[in-house]
């Protein structure tokens, strides 16, 4: 079976490509935008990292979570605020934005500040929100449903791809196993990875939806196992959500990475994705 991937990278942004046999491309933020000073110290902090260590970096936050486990779950800053706080990241840190939809009718407005539109797992197979993001023109960058088999994937990707947009970007970020866990099958990396680029969510893998009742859980602890893992299967990107100090993060802090514990995981995951797996491996550059 080959694990050839028959398509080629692309320009997420203005010097930031995926998939084109440089340096994998991080993803990373707050999962929500909790106030505009955090958001920026955050990005400030991430645009730092990323550029002693040479890494291509896109800024991620969500202007609203509308998936949150109960109605009184923190959803962000809302459509209108939200951009505004995106729009004045990009423009006082001159970094690529990357935010996700939850609704058609949000796209074109969201298209004006995002460089990068990324879709929700548990709507990776709405047509219409599918088409309408590739008709934007933008890289979109869809996540597998933690109920997908990454071979379906492919038909996600072809939606996208059926407007005329080929930048489309797949993402790994678990599977459901038994109730309130998920589990990563790293098989389904090179399996994705024949259809698109594939980027690997190290923090939401380790999530447990819905673990404290009212709200999600997670195990922080084992993103830098997973994400060296994937890694070493060979992946073109990552996306991580960070925070100072996770425990204060109003959504999804058990899962994320605490900005101080970055350097040396982003520094890992250099280091094994400079190793040379020989042409023809499920590592093997777009091409090859």
């Amino acid at each position: 079976m080959s694990f050839s991937p028959d398509w080629r990278g692309f320009e997420l942004a203005t010097g930031v490509e995926i998939g084109t046999g440089g340096t994998f491309a991080l993803f990373a933020g707050p999962c929500a935008i909790e106030s505009p000073e955090i958001t920026l110290d955050i990005a400030r902090e991430l645009k730092r990292i990323t550029s002693d260590l040479g890494i291509p970096f896109l800024f991620k936050a969500s202007y609203d979570k509308a998936n949150r486990t109960s109605a009184g779950g923190f959803r962000g800053a809302g459509l209108d605020d939200g951009l505004k706080v995106l729009a004045s990241v990009k423009e006082q840190l001159d970094v690529p934005i990357l935010t996700d939809v939850h609704e058609t009718s949000q796209v074109e407005r969201v298209a004006e500040v995002a460089d990068v539109i990324q879709i929700p797992a548990m709507l990776s197979r709405q047509t219409d929100l599918l088409l309408a993001a590739g008709n934007t023109g933008l890289p979109v960058k869809i996540k597998k449903a933690q109920f997908m088999a990454p071979q379906d994937m492919a038909s996600a990707i072809d939606k996208v791809r059926s407007t005329g947009n080929d930048r489309v970007i797949a993402t790994e970020r678990g599977t459901s196993f038994g109730y309130n866990n998920l589990v990563v099958d790293m098989r389904g990396l090179p399996i994705m990875r024949r259809f698109a680029p594939v980027v690997f969510d190290a923090t939401h893998a380790v999530q447990r939806p819905g673990g404290l009742g009212d709200r999600s859980d997670g195990d922080a602890e084992f993103v830098p196992y997973l994400a060296r893992a994937a890694a070493g299967a060979g992946v073109d990107g990552f996306f991580m959500e960070t925070h100072f100090d996770p425990s204060k993060a109003l959504s999804d802090g058990p899962n994320m990475i605490a900005l101080s514990d970055l350097p040396a995981l982003l520094t890992d995951l250099l280091a094994i994705t400079g190793l040379d797996l020989g042409a023809g491996t499920i590592g093997a550059k777009p091409g090859e």
